[in-house]
């Protein structure tokens, strides 16, 4: 069994190509009493689509959406944890922009959801899969819920999205900012 975490195609993207470097994350409708928690330290990056993602980023407007085909699911990246907070400072987020693709209010919006105020943020060390993984879709993967158990994985070649020199630095800056 592998396990797959579901993050907008975006971001998915933006983490295997070094762009970003964290996971900011309250948690969805699913996930049961306890709430959110990263709960696995390494796993998939399960890319989820809906239109309105390139809305809520950074990224220009011209910026095309990943490809997806109905009833495949194709993963090319892969993220270990290296280590995660609660961040309950809403005034820290505006220096973490730099970290992550998201505009500023959706990660406000992401503290403010539910009556405790915070995210969990993780930072990642993130790879693209040298070829990118498919299996078919099934209604497993669907509804709001951040974890996934998803078929056996290949072997498979992993791709540092950042060297070790840049993905060291880049985690200095924002333990600096946590």
């Amino acid at each position: 069994m592998s396990i797959g975490f579901k993050e907008w195609a975006l971001v998915c993207e933006a983490l295997a190509r070094g762009e970003q470097s964290i996971i900011i994350r309250k948690g969805g409708l699913a996930e049961g009493r306890d709430g959110f928690r990263f709960k696995h330290d390494a796993f998939f990056l399960f890319p989820t689509f809906f239109h309105e993602q390139l809305a809520k980023t950074k990224l220009a407007p011209a910026t095309p959406l990943p490809s997806s085909e109905r009833g495949v699911i194709k993963i090319r990246s892969f993220a270990r944890v290296e280590w995660t907070e609660f961040v309950t400072d809403l005034d820290k987020a505006p220096a973490l922009a730099p970290f992550h693709i998201w505009k500023n209010e959706v990660v406000e919006e992401r503290f403010r959801y539910d009556d405790v105020r915070g995210v969990h943020v993780a930072f990642l060390r993130a790879f693209q899969l040298a070829r990118p993984w498919t299996f078919p879709d099934d209604p497993k993967f669907g509804g709001c819920r951040s974890w996934l158990e998803l078929p056996a994985a290949p072997e498979i070649a992993l791709v540092a999205a950042l060297d070790e020199a840049a993905h060291k630095a880049r985690e200095q800056e924002i333990r600096r900012i946590i």
